[in-house]
């Protein structure tokens, strides 16, 4: 929240009960529609650089749209005991902004459907709500096609 506030980035911040890590059940505390919160995921690629993936919480990243994105054969997620030294944040509280480098970032393009979407604010129990448009252009992301949308079997 601060790097976005000293960039004159415009946000709203949003708290919960930091037990909670489950993005469905934050988005709903929120009262926001699970396609417009977003969840930051941490990849390596074949070539063995790393890539990140700002994707709704009721998605899964698809890894071959991811790949195809960040113009890799292939891409896996990290190890969660990797997330901390490389980033610089832990699990369920990953943002895309104020990583300890910048990585090659990816938004999905759904994103842009919304005049806001929320995202982890960097620390578990704290999200920031922002335009998409505004966070891609901070964190020089792309937008691209990479989700699977989470079915539920009827």
């Amino acid at each position: 929240m601060r790097l976005l506030a000293q960039h004159g980035i415009a946000f709203v911040p949003h708290d919960y009960d930091n037990s909670i890590t489950d993005g469905e059940t934050i988005a709903q505390l929120l009262g926001e529609d699970p396609m417009q919160v977003f969840k930051t995921l941490v990849t390596v690629g074949n070539d063995g650089g790393h890539y990140v993936f700002v994707i709704p919480v009721c998605a899964t990243l698809d890894l071959k749209k991811a790949a195809k994105a960040a113009g890799v054969k292939s891409i896996q997620m990290i190890k969660q005991k990797e997330l901390l030294p490389l980033t610089g944040y832990i699990h369920g509280g990953c943002s895309p902004v104020g990583m300890k480098k910048p990585f090659p970032t990816f938004i999905e393009e759904s994103a842009t459907l919304f005049d806001t979407i929320c995202c982890s604010a960097g620390k578990v129990g704290y999200q920031v709500e922002v335009n998409a448009e505004a966070l891609a252009a901070f964190v020089n992301a792309r937008f691209s096609d990479l989700i699977s949308i989470n079915q539920d079997p009827q």
